[in-house]
């Protein structure tokens, strides 16, 4: 992620987008900024925009609005409720989301070094406890690293990020064979390769245990 797109990112702090205020700038990545926000009534939430430089292309478009669809199709706490979606006036689709309180795992870990092995026993039982329901609802998250999963104040382990996720119902999947989306390092080998067909639900269960010995 560049200085330039950081500094991009930080001028929309401070503006509204619709009916929700931009406060401060949490997070860049490379498709999307996240950022906190106050609606008008004073309700917090996180908002999630596309970068201006991608927002052009409708594949990548479509893919990061795939992300509010699939989320709320997981009816589990764990998943990050998504309560709107919308375009900035200059042309980014944007989406509203749960504002989390807490660390993320990645954050967590640089922050203590190593994790007590029964912090991260439990840390996979609330993944796999989501993960059984999102399979059940035929969504392979296909992207499950330390740095989608998040240790709210309460505590609870909440999974970020359906935006590469899979829905495996025939009509809903978009990915084209050879594509790879994901993260290297927690990838099957034949998502690494980009054979979705043989990518299944086992794909995550590996993710997760990539996660426990990172």
């Amino acid at each position: 992620m560049s200085d330039a797109v950081r500094a991009q990112a930080e001028q929309r702090v401070g503006t509204t987008l619709s009916k929700w205020r931009i406060d401060a700038l949490v997070g860049v990545g490379g498709m999307a900024a996240v950022y906190a926000a106050t609606h008008r009534a004073g309700h917090r939430v996180a908002i999630k925009v596309l970068h201006a430089e991608l927002s052009p292309n409708a594949t990548v478009r479509e893919r990061f609005m795939r992300e509010p669809y699939v989320a709320n199709r997981v009816k589990h706490r764990g998943a990050v409720s998504i309560l709107d979606d919308d375009v900035t006036p200059d042309g980014c689709p944007f989406f509203v989301m749960d504002l989390l309180e807490g660390e993320a795992l990645d954050a967590l870990a640089r922050r203590r070094g190593r994790l007590d092995i029964p912090e991260v026993l439990w840390i996979a039982d609330g993944l796999l406890d989501l993960l059984a329901v999102a399979h059940d609802a035929n969504i392979i998250h296909r992207d499950i690293k330390p740095q989608n999963i998040f240790i709210t104040a309460e505590p609870l382990v909440r999974l970020l990020d359906f935006g590469v996720a899979r829905v495996t119902d025939a009509m809903a999947n978009a990915t084209v064979t050879g594509a790879v989306l994901g993260t290297p390092a927690y990838m099957v080998p034949e998502h690494a390769q980009g054979l979705w067909s043989e990518v299944d639900g086992r794909a995550d269960l590996w993710a997760v245990g990539a996660t426990m010995f990172r």
